[in-house]
């Protein structure tokens, strides 16, 4: 079969009823404040086991483009980002809201979000498979470096060096219980045989982001309803068009590179966007006063990331952000290894992929603005109910996969991980992508050398090897280069305050 037939196959009624489903749940998850796209992917990739791959795929990543899209709803009516990739959205989007332009903030919203995802799904689909071609040079020696140059990226997922540090720690750790990779040796299992092949990736996922997340909401299970406002007239202008068309191509191009960039996230992206288009505005004052093209910049920039972050999943198998390392896992219940030989082994998941991302765009667009109206409603959930819902669909979610109950205890530990960590200010993300590499790492080290008699130097010779090398230090000493800097200009600025009063 070639790609065409491939697309054609994404194009069937019943695997387009799942993305728009997926896309439809994704807006609903998002726009509701404390859900996430992460923990919307989390719970339902259970229900796509059993399902073909690109049909349950496709659903998945449905359920990331929505999400991203959905918190600009909140965020734009009553000041509350439905993510953390819509707080930038706040500046302009509520104030506009405030004016009587509710409708035409979630019609610009809604029209860079869409404008963000279908040229990240432009770039995924030409980028991707150029950088498969050159993974595919890949042994044991480099999937280790690029495994070791991953976990630096836990370094600038937390604000805090350390506690990132420690979290990813914690993460290898976790991972190492189970059978030994290279012996098939029982390791840290403490007896107990239902964590002989370690702990199923998918409960610890719906625990570490869910649970936590119900366990939170617990705290605040009696607030009152949000209070809403009406809804009308959603496009913006032409005028709004043509002063926001710089503003959604910066942050397009700004989305869909730090989206590429591994760790890095929705949030950052909308919050470099935001900046970037307001320092090059020649109005830089009307920012945050409910100008358009400062939610332009925003919603283009946190929907180009999507894309982006599924080039390093698919071409290298590592995770572009927190969504995508759940993701991984979705990838992993199917089967499907997710890195170059993806590529040649399994062309028409690939290929679905890429073309249930367009698709999943244009129903975001479809269903943001036929919706608009409507949104409102969604924010009415009492939260009592919905926090017992998501409580009941982590544990039939986690039970599900393999009918087993030790992964219910698996679930419940992690999340209580998951919460601790929340209310220490750990990074989970962290947690996430260490369970995620760390056995690639060991796996691929104690193999390599295996191959090259113990001989490190050997083993660290080839080219791409010592450029994941060398890169490693570099990233881990960017995010401490970058903290000094900040306190540095800090400094500056009390200084220049105090010698100024």
């Amino acid at each position: 079969m070639d790609a065409t037939s491939y697309i054609l196959h994404v194009l069937q009624p019943e695997i387009l009823a799942v993305i728009a489903m997926g896309t439809l749940g994704g807006i609903i998850i998002g726009a509701l404040p404390g859900l996430t796209a992460t923990m919307g992917v989390a719970l339902l990739i259970p229900m796509t086991f059993g399902m073909d791959p690109v049909e349950g795929l496709s659903m998945l990543i449905g359920i990331y483009v929505g999400g991203i899209y959905g918190g600009c709803i909140s965020s734009i009516l009553i000041k509350t980002p439905g993510t953390p990739a819509s707080a930038a959205t706040v500046l302009d989007g509520y104030p506009m809201a405030q004016k009587g332009e509710a409708g035409k903030a979630l019609g610009m919203a809604t029209i860079a979000s869409a404008a963000g995802g279908l040229f990240s799904a432009l770039v995924l689909a030409t980028l991707a498979p150029q950088l498969a071609n050159i993974a595919l040079r890949f042994g044991p020696a480099e999937y280790f470096a690029l495994a070791l140059f991953g976990l630096t990226i836990i370094a600038s997922l937390s604000g805090d060096l350390l506690k990132g540090a420690i979290a990813g720690m914690l993460g290898v750790l976790v991972s190492c219980v189970g059978a030994d990779p290279i012996s098939g040796a029982s390791r840290y299992t403490f007896g107990f045989t239902g964590f002989a092949a370690g702990f199923a990736f998918t409960p610890a996922l719906i625990g570490l982001f869910a649970v936590s997340e119900v366990f939170v909401q617990l705290e605040h299970i009696f607030d009152d309803r949000v209070k809403t406002m009406k809804v009308s007239g959603v496009w913006p202008t032409l005028a709004d068009l043509r002063e926001s068309t710089g503003a959604l191509v910066r942050g397009s191009l700004i989305g869909t590179i730090i989206g590429i960039v591994p760790g890095v996230g929705s949030g950052t992206a909308s919050w470099i966007s935001y900046n970037e288009t307001r320092r090059a505005s020649k109005t830089p004052e009307k920012f945050g006063t409910g100008y358009a093209p400062g939610i332009a910049a925003t919603e283009s920039a946190n929907n180009a990331v999507c894309g982006g972050a599924l080039v390093p999943l698919l071409a290298l198998g590592l995770p572009g952000d927190v969504v995508t390392a759940v993701l991984m896992g979705g990838l992993m219940i199917q089967g499907l290894a997710p890195g170059p030989l993806l590529f040649q082994d399994h062309p028409e998941v690939v290929v679905g992929l890429f073309t249930s991302n367009f698709i999943a765009n244009i129903f975001m667009f479809v269903f943001g603005m036929a919706g608009i109206a409507y949104f409102s409603k969604i924010l009415l959930v009492p939260k009592k109910i919905l926090t017992i819902a998501i409580a009941l669909f982590c544990f039939i979610g986690s039970y599900a996969i393999n009918l087993n109950v030790v992964d219910l205890y698996t679930m419940l530990g992690f999340g209580v991980v998951g919460y601790v960590m929340q209310k220490f200010n750990f990074s989970q993300a962290a947690l996430c992508i260490a369970l995620i590499l760390g056995p690639m790492a060991e796996s691929n080290l104690r193999l390599g050398l295996l191959n090259v008699d113990n001989d490190v130097i050997k083993f660290c010779s080839g080219p791409i090897t010592l450029t994941f090398l060398l890169l490693t230090p570099l990233s881990l000493a960017w995010p401490i280069w970058q903290q000094r800097r900040a306190k540095q200009k800090a400094a500056r600025a009390a200084a220049s305050g105090g010698a100024s009063s």
